[in-house]
């Protein structure tokens, strides 16, 4: 008996040496955290990853055992664990190496999907505001409004018009405008600039906790750099009058606690129009980052932008095919806009202990619109036309407070998020006019301000055990809608608020660093405009109910696969039309669909990827075969080759494709697909860049916005119901040259 005790003793002390405990941070060589940094013992299946600052605490480990960390874009680490490890934080700095899918490891990481959009950052990098989005698996955009308007969003069957159905913020900016002149969840990207994008982080559904309005079809987030590796100059000249400067300047060089820089841009452009766009844009940016104390991060961001534009907006099928006008012409060549918005964002990160820290962010928009169009031409107003003007002034102030924590409780590890926030959008003379020539105001349809506010808090839990997560979370939504309309003799403020939970329940299975199944299942809600919450009529946040099923998969050390089926029902679905200040309810929806996703190195220098989308939307509560949702794609792709060489030269191929669609409910007038593929090439020489860079190679006609109009010409004596488009820009030469110091 005592021998038995001995032997029990032997092996409950080799157990406890054996699930010691190690923790510590990931940073790259620049003193920036890794986030997701995948950490693990290559003897077994024990594994983590790192937090938002970095930190990471692994349990399993002994003296002799090896440490490994594997992160996109830096050389593996390793290390032998002594015993002074278990009493000391590890600082492990990764060294950069090129790009390489071996560096990928499959974790229980609710994020793990979203590594395909930093995987395609890294291998194709973005060059305009337009391909920002581009980078999120099956979201198409298209411009209509002389590159100035914000760009129309396609994703997961939802013609998501400028932002109605997706939540965007940068660096925890909203970008999304609620109760905008122009309609709800106008985003306007176009104050980032390209050179600064850091990372991007996307969901898809209404499954996050900390994404709510506008989160139906899914949100992204993008973050911008906190340093510059080199400072940088470069300049860019292209078809129809394009040229480009831009500026990134490291201010503060070789500072380890801080550091700072200020990046520019300016853009003009003709477009391929008979009508002159006389587009112009200048952005500046600035960004300082300090390290308080040992651990805690504070940021504060500063940019500004300011935009110009004359548009030849939608054309009518019937004049194209009449030979009246080219393809590049125009009806009514007065349209055209201004833009400008400055932000100001604060981000602090206060670690309390190894398990405890606290994120906090402020931030304030100052936003100026006012828009031209013309979309019916002279079916309102057979003499004057129907030019319309928006226009709004606007503030917005918010701010959001998290607390991460990790602890064991019983059989689970946890890590859990509990935050607060609040926006608040004050709104002055938010107008829809009846104008002429971009001078007379005519008519005023609507004209009034807007007071919004947005109360939010939520919990999240991810409970990991074994190779299992389980994720509930619940968010709740308080608004406050508040609308003065001056168009009225008397004084009067409609209100109305309106409070939504929103549980979410996401499980995850992990068996092994190759595959992660997925089931994500949550209640969001559509988002609403004050103005019509205000009348009461109709139901003020309709819930959104969604469900994915999906995995992804590492089959080799070169391929990465991902793959999801989903479903998204709408309670009722809703626009209003800022451009008639009318709402247009469409009832209850409902879209489901597949997506799968390739990302394949097929040599160590050669890359291929490939996204393909089916989805179907229907409307519930119409007829069969007059139930289709106007301009909701249901077949898209898109993909390419990279190719980037040890010697500084690199060259890439892309395609995108999207299917033939219905414009309207019956589908009798159809929005054509097409098929564009672009290309592009550089060289560097020591410090300086050279490229080239071609879009539309084939030259496709094809059409990038479209629309089911009724309009009336000037010599019609009825309207006519049918294609209005904007045309997409046929071959557009590039060239450019930079300068790194």
């Amino acid at each position: 008996m005592p021998r038995l005790y001995i032997v029990l003793f032997f092996v409950i002390t080799n157990f406890c040496a054996s699930a010691q405990e190690l923790s510590g941070i990931v940073r790259s060589s620049l003193g920036e955290p890794l986030v997701e940094a995948y950490i693990y013992n290559p003897k077994g299946s024990i594994h983590s990853h790192t937090d938002a600052n970095g930190y990471f605490i692994i349990n399993g480990f002994k003296a002799g055992d090896t440490l490994q960390v594997s992160y996109l874009g830096f050389e593996k680490f390793k290390m032998e664990v002594v015993p002074e490890d278990f009493n000391n934080e590890l600082s492990i700095v990764l060294k950069d190496q090129p790009f390489n899918l071996d560096q990928i490891f499959i974790n229980n990481s609710l994020k793990q999907a979203y590594q395909v959009a930093n995987i395609d950052l890294k291998v194709n990098p973005v060059n305009s505001s337009q391909e920002i989005l581009r980078k999120v698996p099956g979201l198409f955009i298209g411009q209509h409004a002389g590159g100035g308007k914000a760009e129309q969003i396609f994703l997961r069957g939802f013609d998501i018009d400028h932002g109605t159905d997706i939540a965007l913020s940068v660096d925890g900016i909203p970008v999304n405008m609620v109760s905008h002149a122009h309609g709800q969840g106008y985003s306007d990207l176009h104050f980032i600039i390209p050179e600064t994008i850091d990372a991007i982080n996307f969901g898809k559904g209404p499954y996050y906790s900390e994404s709510g309005n506008f989160t139906t079809a899914g949100y992204v987030k993008f973050k911008t750099k906190d340093r510059l590796e080199t400072s940088k100059v470069g300049y860019e000249r292209g078809s129809y009058n394009f040229s480009r400067l831009y500026t990134a300047l490291d201010l503060m060089n070789d500072s380890e606690n801080q550091d700072a820089y200020i990046a520019s841009e300016y853009i003009q452009s003709d477009g391929p129009f008979e009508s002159p766009q006389n587009f112009k844009r200048f952005n500046i940016m600035g960004k300082y980052f300090a390290k308080i104390g040992a651990k805690d991060r504070l940021t504060v961001l500063a940019s500004s932008f300011t935009s110009g534009w004359d548009a030849s907006r939608q054309i009518p099928q019937r004049l194209v095919d009449a030979g009246t006008i080219t393809r590049f012409g125009a009806v009514d060549d007065t349209e055209g806009g201004q833009t400008s918005r400055t932000n100001v964002a604060i981000n602090h990160t206060k670690v309390i202990d190894d398990k405890t820290f606290v994120t906090s962010s402020a931030y304030y928009s100052n936003y100026k619109f006012q828009l031209f169009s013309n979309f019916t031409f002279f079916l309102e107003d057979s003499i004057a036309g129907d030019q319309i003007m928006q226009q709004e002034f606007r503030n917005i102030y918010g701010f959001e407070s998290v607390l991460h924590k990790s602890f064991n409780l019983g059989i689970f590890d946890v890590e859990a998020k509990i935050g607060t926030g609040m926006r608040y959008d004050d709104v002055d003379d938010n107008e829809l006019s009846f104008t002429t020539n971009r001078k007379k105001i005519r008519e005023q349809l609507a004209f009034g301000n807007v007071d919004e506010t947005n109360i939010h808090g939520f919990a999240n839990f991810e409970l990991h055990k074994g190779n299992w997560t389980i994720n509930p979370g619940l968010r709740v939504d308080n608004f406050s809608f508040n609308y003065v309309d001056n168009t009225q003799e008397t004084y009067e403020r409609n209100t109305a608020s309106k409070t939504f939970l929103s549980p979410k329940l996401n499980i995850i299975y992990n068996p092994n660093s190759k595959i992660q199944l997925f089931a994500k299942s949550g209640i969001g809600f559509h988002s609403n405009d004050s103005r019509v919450a205000v009348k009461g009529d109709l139901a003020t946040l309709p819930a959104a109910y969604g469900l994915d099923l999906g995995t992804v998969y590492k089959p080799t050390n070169k391929l990465l696969l991902n793959a999801a089926l989903w479903y998204l029902q709408l309670e009722q679905e809703f626009v209003y039309e800022g451009d008639a200040a009318i709402v247009e309810p469409s009832g209850r929806t409902r879209r489901l669909g597949v997506e799968f996703g390739a990302r394949y190195q097929l040599m160590d220098n050669l890359f291929f990827d490939t996204d393909f989308s089916y989805s179907k939307a229907r409307s519930l509560d119409d007829a069969e075969g007059e139930n289709f949702i106007p301009l909701a794609p249901d077949l898209t792709a898109a993909g390419g080759l990279a190719y980037m060489s040890n010697s500084n030269f690199s060259t890439a191929i892309r395609y995108r494709w999207i299917k033939d669609r219905p414009a309207n409910e019956d589908n009798s007038i159809v929005a054509t697909g097409y098929f564009i593929v672009d290309a592009n090439i550089s060289y560097r020489i020591n410090n300086v860049t050279l490229g080239v860079s071609v879009e539309n190679l084939l030259d496709t006609e094809w059409n990038e916005a479209q629309f089911a109009t009724e309009s009336r010409l000037r010599d019609e004596i009825s309207s006519v119901e049918e294609l209005h488009f904007t045309p997409g820009t046929p071959l557009f030469l590039k060239a450019k040259i930079a300068y790194e110091f």
